[in-house]
């Protein structure tokens, strides 16, 4: 929808010109429609199912007037030599010319209020020997012989003995005699803030900085404006792009979609939820988290593989929607899927799943020192790399860490360097330990064990503790959930059992999900393995001891259990 168009680019010319591309072949739309009335305009290009909108719109900028280019004559005289200016330099001598007038004028302000301060002077000498100064008048023949015998007389200067002339009755009072009193500490009082302005380049400079910030107050508006790099018709995809706080989710089988924000609303703890997505029967989301549409989205896959495309590129889908097969995307190999979803910003700044951006804002542990990436895998081996090592991702993928046979990486978390990990597994074992015991390696480097399993039991959470005051969340298969102290797991050595998390039991099932949460305010996305979804507040759930089972967080049907879960 074409809401605005560029000066002097007639709307019905626009839509003829579209029209003929259509016609022509270079333009592929469905339907085009011309709606401007006097509310404003308005054309409508439908483009075809299928179609890359992004694609369309550099079309339309291309070969239409909707984008046009406007000639600035920038040859100027520059100390009375002919210039031609680039943006910058237009910006300097106006600044420069703004400092000189800001001199001038302060430097007249001054020599003006100096002035009036020496008349001053003079009439307040005046008024206190005003008997011998009406003498003196009287005695005169005309102003000319006045004025020279107050000068020669009481030594007033030519300026104030005219005033003095000039002076009338009225000024006996004795209020107005206050007023001239009041005006002169006035005047002496500008003539130090003229002084105190003068007296440096930087007083100056802070003067005209003050003036363009009560310009913008006064007159500013929104900037509809960029600039950007590069020719008019060089645009990227990106800045077709609006920047825009999306969801996006991935499920087991490989589907990937971004939705709107507002897509899913809160709820109490233990309803039903509403349906997240339309997936197969063996098909569930594993992960759910929020992003900006500029912001980069780096999968780790069970391979120990990382792959990086822009959030933009995700197509937009509806919440019951399946999504679109994430091979489409990226270059999977055979039997490889994504296990882990990390976001980095236009900063560079890598972003944990949990983190919502909100618009241009980040959250205040959003990247902060993070200079780590951490791994796990489902066999308890873990592995810390610098973030360095994939600032710059092919498009066929970077190896992240190298795996033994029937391994897989399954949690990568931005780290400080200075974090304690947390690991749990499905039979309700947890450990804590020091990220530091785990020394830095390469891209191509196996890791070092995390912590020791029993049996058949496999890893399942992998987390990062930010605060001393954060809590722990579990939550079982079947839907129930709890709170406990960060302070009840001690920190111990690496590479041990750990300590009980959670009571399993057959009312609860194995562990699916354990989460260090640093704000007493975040809120839950429960999923189910058949795309239920409830979401609530965190705070709703009771918090207990480390051994406890929980409180039921989502109902679910026999068959069903939780597949992943989200938190902000």
């Amino acid at each position: 929808m074409i809401t605005e168009l560029p000066f002097q680019v007639n709307d019905n010319r626009l839509v003829a010109k579209i029209a003929d591309l259509v016609k022509n072949g270079k333009l592929e739309l469905s339907d085009l429609r011309n709606e401007t009335n006097r509310e404003g305009i308005r054309i409508v290009a439908d483009v075809k199912r299928g179609d890359n909108p992004n694609t369309i719109l550099n079309n339309l900028f291309k070969f239409t007037e909707l984008q046009t280019v406007f000639n600035a004559n920038l040859l100027a005289l520059v100390d009375n030599q002919p210039q031609t200016l680039g943006l910058k330099d237009i910006l300097s001598h106006f600044i420069r010319f703004r400092i000189e007038v800001t001199v001038r004028a302060a430097v007249y302000a001054l020599e003006n209020t100096k002035r009036r301060a020496h008349i001053l002077e003079g009439l307040k000498k005046a008024l206190d020997i005003l008997d011998e100064v009406i003498a003196a008048i009287r005695a005169s023949k005309d102003t000319e012989t006045a004025r020279n015998s107050l000068i020669k007389k009481f030594d007033f200067s030519p300026l104030q003995a005219q005033e003095i002339l000039e002076m009338q009755l009225r000024r006996l009072a004795a209020l107005e005699r206050q007023k001239i009193d009041d005006e002169y500490n006035e005047v002496t009082k500008s003539i130090g803030e003229y002084k105190t302005l003068l007296s440096s380049y930087e007083n100056v400079l802070n003067k005209v900085i003050i003036e363009f910030a009560e310009t913008k107050e006064k007159y500013g508006d929104k900037r509809y404006s960029k600039v950007v790099a590069g020719k008019p018709d060089e645009l990227s995809a990106e800045d077709l792009v609006e920047k825009e706080n999306v969801v996006i989710t991935v499920s087991k089988s490989g589907y990937v979609k971004r939705m709107p924000m507002e897509t899913y609303k809160t709820q109490g703890r233990g309803g039903k939820g509403v349906i997240g997505a339309s997936t197969k029967t063996d098909d569930y989301i594993t992960h759910i988290f929020y992003t900006n549409t500029h912001d980069d989205i780096i999968f780790f896959s069970n391979k120990g593989k990382a792959y990086a495309i822009k959030v933009y590129e995700i197509p937009e889908f509806l919440r019951t929607s399946k999504g679109q097969p994430i091979v489409n995307l990226i270059a999977l190999d055979a039997g490889e899927y994504v296990t882990s979803v990390l976001t980095r910003s236009e900063s560079g700044k890598v972003m944990d799943e949990d983190v919502i951006q909100e618009g241009e804002e980040k959250s205040e542990k959003a990247g902060k020192d993070y200079k780590y990436f951490f791994m796990c895998t489902i066999r308890g081996t873990v592995k810390k790399i610098d973030m360095k090592e994939l600032a710059e991702i092919r498009k066929n993928g970077l190896i992240a860490i190298k795996l033994d046979d029937k391994d897989e990486l399954r949690w990568v978390r931005p780290t400080t360097g200075q974090s304690d990990i947390m690991i749990a597994t499905a039979n309700g074992k947890c450990i804590r330990f020091a990220e530091k015991e785990v020394r830095e390696l390469g891209r191509a480097a196996r890791g070092v064990r995390g912590i020791t399993l029993k049996g058949d039991d496999v890893v399942i959470s992998m987390d990062t503790v930010r605060n001393l005051e954060d809590r722990v969340l579990v939550i079982s298969e079947h839907g129930f959930g709890k709170l406990t102290p960060l302070s009840e797991y001690s920190t111990i050595g690496r590479g041990g059992q750990g300590v009980t998390t959670a009571k399993v039991v057959a009312k609860t099932g194995k562990i699916v999900v354990m989460r260090v949460l640093d704000h007493p305010k975040k809120e839950l996305i429960v999923i189910s393995q058949k795309g239920q979804v409830i979401r609530t507040e965190i705070n709703q759930i009771r918090e207990t001891g480390r051994v406890a089972s929980g409180v039921k967080i989502i109902r679910l049907a026999d068959s069903d259990k939780v597949a992943a879960v989200a938190v902000w």
